[in-house]
């Protein structure tokens, strides 16, 4: 699926798009090729990461600026080789270590055979630097896969940088706070209370050609409240039983 037949596809399906949110972090190491083999299992339709740079410009997946919580090591992401960070084990949701390994971006694509959509949250703020975006965008065009991903972030500048060298790649916003739908974003990801803040964000963000995803790795809760908005994706830390759900209403 490409982002631009989002909107396609969604009614084609009946419900909304589940993406994978880290993969699936409540059964693997979040961010690892494990994590997001198991989200496809489950039936997820997008898959959501986080990109990072390694010291010598490598794009990893990972998502906290330290190595701490998620693996072995100490330190920062950024002041880490590819090389170092490769030797790395990563942490189940335990916390017990594993032998998966942080993964690169190329290898996400190559894993999926670039054909899974991809949600990329841009942490890095080398990303506001041309050779770094640069190397972002060359990588996805190597792999066919610009109009397959979309890139979010909390921080637009990130997001500005990297759509100035391809205008047409689908871009937004998270937000914790702003009620307002961004205007110069197709993808809005606001903090889930936001939607009741506001009831007519979902409105708003349609009326303008967007797409909105709620950020809410738990959404299982507020389900009949999305299906009534009419949000055309879902987060979720565990993709299998939103996919059911999702499914059985359907039916």
């Amino acid at each position: 699926m490409k982002w631009s037949d989002l909107e396609r596809e969604r009614a084609r399906l009946g419900r909304p798009f589940v993406i994978a949110h880290r993969g699936a972090p409540k059964e693997e190491p979040e961010n690892t090729l494990a994590s997001f083999a198991r989200a496809l299992k489950q039936g997820a339709d997008v898959l959501e990461t986080d990109l990072r740079f390694s010291r010598d410009g490598e794009i990893v997946l990972f998502h906290d600026a330290t190595l701490e919580r998620m693996t072995d090591g100490a330190g920062t992401v950024s002041e880490q080789s590819l090389a170092r960070l490769k030797r790395l084990e990563t942490r189940r949701p335990n916390g017990t270590l594993t032998a998966e390994r942080i993964p690169t971006l190329v290898e996400l694509l190559a894993m999926t055979g670039a054909q899974t959509p991809l949600l990329l949250e841009l942490k890095d703020e080398r990303f506001i630097e041309e050779r770094y975006a640069r190397r972002f965008i060359d990588t996805l065009a190597g792999y066919g896969m610009l109009d397959r991903a979309a890139v979010i972030s909390f921080q637009p500048a990130l997001v500005h940088a990297v759509r100035q060298l391809y205008p047409p790649l689908i871009a937004g916003y998270v937000t914790l706070s702003n009620p307002r739908p961004p205007r110069d974003a197709q993808l809005a990801g606001p903090f889930w209370p936001l939607l009741l803040l506001n009831p007519l964000y979902v409105r708003t963000v349609h009326r303008r050609g967007s797409i909105i995803a709620p950020l809410d790795p738990n959404p299982l809760p507020r389900l009949a409240l999305y299906r009534a908005l009419g949000v055309d994706a879902l987060l979720a830390d565990e993709p299998g039983p939103v996919v059911r759900a999702l499914t059985s209403t359907n039916g």
